[in-house]
C-alpha cells in the first residue's frame, strides 16, 4: 500500500522491509520513480525529528527466496565498508593459490623418495648398456652410441618438460575440473608425440653426420638402421612415460603432494631403462626398417591436428622447438663422447656409469628448475616483455645460501648428490655390473665429478629460469631441455675425463678395465 498522491513503489527482490525517505521538497523530487534513494534504517524512532514530516513509504515483497536474502545481506555489508579507503568487495577476480610452505625438511622427505626410485632406474639403465654395447648392433654399427645420450635426454626434452607443464598446471587450478584435465591430457601427449617423432628423426641425422665425418664414408643400411631405431624407441618411450607422468602428478594432488617433487624424478626412473631397452631391442631387418620409419612418420599430422585444438599445447607447438632441436645437438656431441670413450677397451667400464651420473644430475636440475618456474607463476609475477632493462645476475652465492625457498630446496638437492651416488655406486659393485673395481681413488674422482656437475646445473637453473621468464619464455618449455642436455655433455665429459685421469696414474688392475 502506499499513500494517496505517493511515487510508485518498488519492491525488493528478498522481501526486505526499508523505509523509502522522500524529500519534503517537492522541486527535489525527480520525475523518474527508479531515481529514488532508498535508505535502511534500523528503526523508524532512529530518524531525526526534522524528518519526521517527510512522506514515508514502506515497501514490503513476499521474501521470494533466500538467494535473494543472500544477496542483500552481501550489498550490506559491502555498504558498511564504504568509508574504507578502497572497497575490494568490488573485485571478483580469482584469488592465486596460496604456495605451499615448505620447510628443506619437508622438501628433502618428498624428494628424497622419487630421487632414489629414479637412481636405481639409471642404474638398471647402465646395466643394460654394460650389456648391449658388445652386441652385433652396437659393434657393427657405432653410431649407435651417438643415439643414445640423445634418446636419454628424450626425458628431459619431452618427458620432464611435461611434467613441469602439467604440474605447474595443477598447482595453479588449471586442472581441476574434469573437462580441463582432459584437455590438457590429450593436447600434451599429443604434443610430446610430434615432439618425439621429430627429434628421433633429428637425432638419426646427427648420429650418421657425426660417424660420417671421422670415418669419411657413408652406409646407407646403418643409416636406415638408426633412423628406424630412434624414431621408434622416441615415439613408443614418450608415449609410456607421458601416460605414466599423467598418472603420477593426478595422483600428487589428491594426496597434498607437490607433483614438482615427485614428478620429474619418476620420469627419469624407468626412462632410461624403457628407452635403452627398446633402442636395444629394435632392430628390424633391411626390409622392414624403412616401413618402421614411414608408419611413425606419417602419424605425425594426427597429433599435429589434435595438440592444435588445445590453446596451451598450440603454443608449444609453434614455438617450443628451438629448445627441444639445440638440447638434441648437445646431447648428440655428448653421445660422441661416449661413443669415442666406450669403444676404446681401455675404458669400456664407462658405460655403466654415464646413465647413472647424467641421470641423477638431470633429475635434481630438473625438480630445481619445475619449482622455481612453479614458483614465478604462483606468485603472479608477470611474464616480462622481450628485451627488459638489465638486471643483476644472481650468484653462486645467492643460489646456495640464500634464505629464500629455492636457495633451500638448491641446498637440499645438492646434499642429495654424494650419499645418492653411494648408493647406486654400492648397488653397481654388489650387483657385479661393469668392468671397474670401486677403489677410494676411482669414488673420490666419480663424486667430484658428480658433485661439480650437479653445483653448475644447479646455478645455471637459478640464473636461466629467471632469465627466460623475465624475456617472455615460459621455463616450463625452454629451460628443462637445456639444462638436462647440458648435463648429459657435462657428466659425460667429466666421466671420461675421469676415466683418462685414472688411467694416467695408474688406477687400474686386471678387473677395473675389460680388456
Amino acid at each position: 500500500m502506499k499513500k494517496e498522491g505517493a511515487p510508485p513503489a518498488y519492491h525488493q527482490s528478498n522481501g526486505s522491509v526499508h523505509p523509502v525517505i522522500l524529500p519534503t521538497d517537492p522541486e527535489e523530487r525527480q520525475p523518474n520513480a527508479g531515481e529514488y534513494e532508498l535508505t535502511e534504517v534500523t528503526s523508524f524512532s532512529d530518524r531525526p525529528e526534522q524528518e519526521s514530516d517527510r512522506t514515508e513509504m514502506v515497501v514490503i515483497d513476499c521474501r521470494a527466496n533466500a538467494k535473494g536474502q543472500r544477496e542483500e545481506d552481501a550489498l550490506l555489508e559491502n555498504a558498511s565498508q564504504s568509508n574504507e579507503s578502497d572497497d575490494t568487495s568490488t573485485d571478483q577476480s580469482p584469488v592465486p593459490p596460496v604456495p605451499l610452505k615448505e620447510t628443506s625438511f619437508s622438501i628433502g622427505l618428498q624428494v628424497v623418495f622419487p630421487f632414489l626410485l629414479a637412481g636405481f632406474g639409471t642404474v638398471a639403465a647402465g646395466m643394460v648398456l654394460d650389456i648391449v654395447q658388445h652386441w652385433k648392433v652396437f659393434s657393427e654399427v657405432n653410431e649407435v652410441f651417438i643415439l643414445v645420450p640423445a634418446l636419454l635426454g628424450l626425458k628431459g626434452n619431452l618427458e620432464m618438460t611435461l611434467a613441469s607443464r602439467l604440474s605447474t598446471a595443477a598447482n595453479i587450478g588449471q586442472m581441476d575440473t574434469a573437462k580441463e584435465m582432459w584437455k590438457m591430457i590429450m593436447g600434451n601427449l599429443a604434443l610430446i608425440q610430434v615432439q618425439a617423432t621429430v627429434v628421433g628423426f633429428l637425432a638419426s641425422i646427427a648420429a650418421v653426420i657425426f660417424g660420417w665425418i671421422p670415418e669419411g664414408h657413408f652406409k646407407m643400411g646403418h643409416a636406415v638402421l638408426l633412423c628406424a631405431s630412434s624414431v621408434a624407441t622416441a615415439f613408443i618411450a614418450s608415449l609410456l612415460l607421458g601416460l605414466i607422468m599423467i598418472g603420477v602428478i593426478v595422483a600428487s594432488r589428491k594426496v597434498g603432494i607437490n607433483p614438482d617433487n615427485v614428478a620429474t624424478p619418476i620420469a627419469a626412473s624407468l626412462g632410461d631403462l624403457i628407452t635403452l631397452a627398446l633402442l636395444a631391442g629394435i632392430n628390424s631387418n633391411d626390409y622392414a626398417n624403412p616401413l618402421v620409419c614411414v608408419f611413425f612418420i606419417a602419424l605425425t599430422p594426427v597429433w599435429i591436428l589434435i595438440a592444435r585444438r588445445i590453446p596451451s599445447t598450440r603454443e608449444v607447438l609453434y614455438s617450443g622447438w628451438e629448445p627441444v632441436i639445440i638440447a638434441m645437438a648437445i646431447s648428440s656431441v655428448g653421445g660422441l663422447i661416449l661413443d669415442k670413450t666406450v669403444t676404446d677397451p681401455n675404458f669400456a667400464g664407462m658405460a655403466v656409469f654415464t646413465p647413472v651420473i647424467n641421470g641423477v644430475a638431470g633429475n635434481l636440475v630438473a625438480v630445481q628448475a619445475s619449482r622455481i618456474s612453479t614458483y614465478l607463476h604462483m606468485n603472479g609475477l608477470p611474464i616480462s616483455e622481450p628485451n627488459p632493462a638489465p638486471q643483476k645476475c644472481p650468484t653462486p652465492c645467492s643460489t646456495f645460501f640464500g634464505s629464500g625457498v629455492n636457495s633451500r630446496s638448491a641446498r637440499v638437492l645438492f646434499l642429495l648428490v654424494a650419499p645418492g651416488h653411494l648408493v647406486f655406486l654400492y648397488t653397481i659393485n654388489s650387483m657385479r655390473a661393469g668392468h671397474t673395481t670401486l677403489t677410494y681413488v676411482f669414488i673420490a674422482f666419480y663424486l667430484a665429478a658428480a658433485l661439480l656437475q650437479v653445483m653448475i646445473l644447479l646455478y645455471l637453473a637459478d640464473w636461466m629460469v629467471q632469465w627466460m621468464w623475465k624475456r617472455g619464455m615460459d621455463p616450463d618449455n625452454f629451460s628443462i631441455p637445456y639444462l638436462t642436455a647440458l648435463g648429459d655433455l657435462l657428466g659425460t665429459g667429466f666421466l671420461a675425463l675421469c676415466f683418462h685421469i685414472l688411467w694416467l696414474i695408474g688406477d687400474r688392475d686386471t678387473d677395473s678395465f675389460y680388456l
